[in-house]
């Protein structure tokens, strides 16, 4: 049997305190060891009882959640850290900032005039999130233990590879737009991985990452800092052009469409998809119907299966599809399906996919010319 995953709670407001205990000592699997109203007892509890995860309030008294992120980067303190944050453009850029500082995940505090509804969206989001990285723990655990066991085995002087291989395309299509989703774990990766492709790169990205409203815009303009492309939040009926990089904005979905021989950006109110808006397989969809195989799809870290029908579609029509590992997502649901339905083209490690992405659109334009 095993262990249960043990978790600190730690809060300023005594009755957020009392929900999420109740929430997630109601899932199977996960104990609640102790609580904490301020930062400066959460590292003194977190010491003392070395909890697996720490769900931890952003806005706090004697010392917020960054102040104790940023105590837990120097100690050897192996604990994950989930988020609350409040609806403000304030704890938007916080949030960010916690993601910088090694946080899993957030968790939107509701903020409705209903109690009952509240506690109901805050145990569905936490519920999800804290389950999410349970079952993601467990995978680290057994691919730790395959190294561990790689390690002990012959020695031999493995190749060092900073880059992939030189992609072995017999017929490169002429890749015209690369669209990415995202999710569980995005904002970190989206750090590490749009950095490296080049300022020229001869097509646009657009990307979709579950973010609610003034998150998604905190965040493109903190990869914007980062960036050599260009990368900001889209509005609608705005170009889409090479080597600018969009990203759709929390609550809308995100499309592509015609518009006087230009590609424009198209949002709309349109329902969610997936329980998602924006959803992977909505922009997906558009961009099938817009560049058909003359697109590329990369299906990222994320939970759920949000994305996949959109990647067979876009396979379909002759696109290529990438997807990121299981060993550096850190949330392998999104790539699974895709992978095991062998849609994907490339599976990648996180560090080589703006290579691939690079290699794929350099190769379709020398070709073109």
């Amino acid at each position: 049997m095993e262990a249960p995953l043990r978790v600190l709670i730690v809060d300023d407001t005594a009755v957020y305190r009392k929900i999420i205990s109740n929430v997630l000592n109601g899932l199977p699997g996960v104990t609640v060891v102790g609580t904490a109203a301020n930062g400066r007892i959460a590292l003194k509890r977190i010491e003392e009882l070395r909890p697996d995860l720490v769900t931890l309030d952003l806005e706090m008294p004697e010392m917020d959640g960054l102040e104790v992120l940023r105590c837990l980067q120097q100690t050897s303190c192996n604990v994950g850290v989930i988020m609350l944050s409040a609806f403000t453009s304030e704890d938007a850029e916080s949030t960010i900032t916690a993601f910088k500082l090694g946080a899993f995940d957030f968790v939107l505090k509701p903020h409705g005039p209903d109690f009952a509804e509240n506690v109901a969206q805050l145990r569905a989001r936490l519920a999800g999130k804290v389950t999410a990285y349970a079952y993601q723990s467990s995978i680290r655990d057994i691919l730790r233990t395959r190294a561990d066991s790689r390690a002990r085995g012959p020695r031999t002087s493995p190749a060092v590879r900073l880059e992939p291989p030189p992609l072995k395309i017999p017929h490169p299509p002429q890749i015209r737009a690369v669209a990415i989703g995202i999710s569980t774990g995005g904002p970190q990766a989206l750090a590490r991985m749009l950095p490296l492709l080049p300022r020229d790169l001869a097509a646009p990205v657009l990307i979709v990452q579950h973010m609610p409203p003034l998150f998604t815009r905190s965040l493109a303009e903190d990869l914007n800092r980062r960036c050599p492309m260009r990368v900001q939040e889209a509005e609608d009926h705005l170009l889409v052009q090479p080597g600018e990089i969009l990203i759709a904005p929390g609550g809308r979905q995100m499309g592509v469409r015609w518009h006087q021989n230009h590609v424009q950006v198209q949002l709309t109110d349109d329902p969610p998809e997936n329980s998602c808006r924006p959803s992977v397989d909505y922009l997906f969809r558009s961009v099938a119907e817009v560049f058909g195989g003359q697109a590329l799809a990369v299906i990222m870290t994320g939970m759920g299966n949000d994305g996949n029908r959109g990647c067979r579609l876009l396979k379909e029509r002759g696109a290529v599809i990438v997807a990121q590992d299981a060993e550096t997502c850190t949330v392998f649901g999104m790539p699974q399906k895709p992978i095991e339905e062998g849609l994907a083209n490339v599976v990648a490690p996180l560090d080589h996919i703006a290579a691939t992405i690079t290699q794929y659109v350099e190769k379709g334009v020398l070709a073109c010319r």
